[in-house]
């Protein structure tokens, strides 16, 4: 399974979106460089206010470009690092990636998936309405949740907008994604 990087985003100060960068470096263990949520404890304020001595499975967040469209369709207008991700995809199926995919972007980078994104009020502050179109049910009932996956970096290296991304599945009974 194969894609590529649309974008890559970063920003040193919380803010709900993140400006578009010519590349992001990612490193082991902790995150973007420069980014607000690189650590190895938790960044996120929600997180930070549960327990701040939790290990941080946010370090990178990526989210496929398809959904963009997705949501252009009901009169949504989002573009790469308006939904706060560091990592802006096409032609992957992320949200259909099981816990444990490793990701190889570019020469040296390596991701390893530790969940979805769970969407937050944020969303609906950036664009009215547009939370329901990131998170909802399925025919049964389910939560399914849109808005992304995360990942932890276990190699670092440079991304840039056109680097390859290959994932490579883990090996043994598959783990869904759930929100982390």
């Amino acid at each position: 399974m194969t894609g590529t990087v649309s974008a890559a985003s970063s920003n040193g100060v919380y803010s709900f979106t993140k400006p578009n960068r010519d590349s992001i470096t990612l490193l082991a263990g902790l995150g973007v460089e420069g980014d607000v949520h690189a650590g190895v404890t938790v960044k996120h304020r929600s997180r930070v206010a549960q327990d701040p001595t939790q290990p941080n499975l946010r370090q990178v967040h990526l989210i496929h470009e398809e959904l963009f469209a997705e949501v252009g369709a009901d009169g949504f207008t989002v573009t790469p690092g308006d939904l706060g991700e560091n990592i802006t995809t096409r032609g992957i199926d992320l949200l259909g990636l099981p816990v444990g995919t490793l990701l190889r972007i570019g020469e040296d980078a390596l991701l390893e998936v530790t969940g979805l994104r769970n969407p937050c009020q944020q969303i609906d502050d950036f664009q009215d309405g547009l939370l329901k179109r990131v998170v909802g049910r399925d025919e049964n009932g389910n939560i399914v949740r849109k808005a992304g996956i995360m990942s932890i970096v276990r190699e670092g290296g440079t991304v840039r907008p056109g680097d390859m991304i290959e994932a490579e599945l883990p090996s043994g009974p598959h783990r869904p994604l759930e929100r982390v």
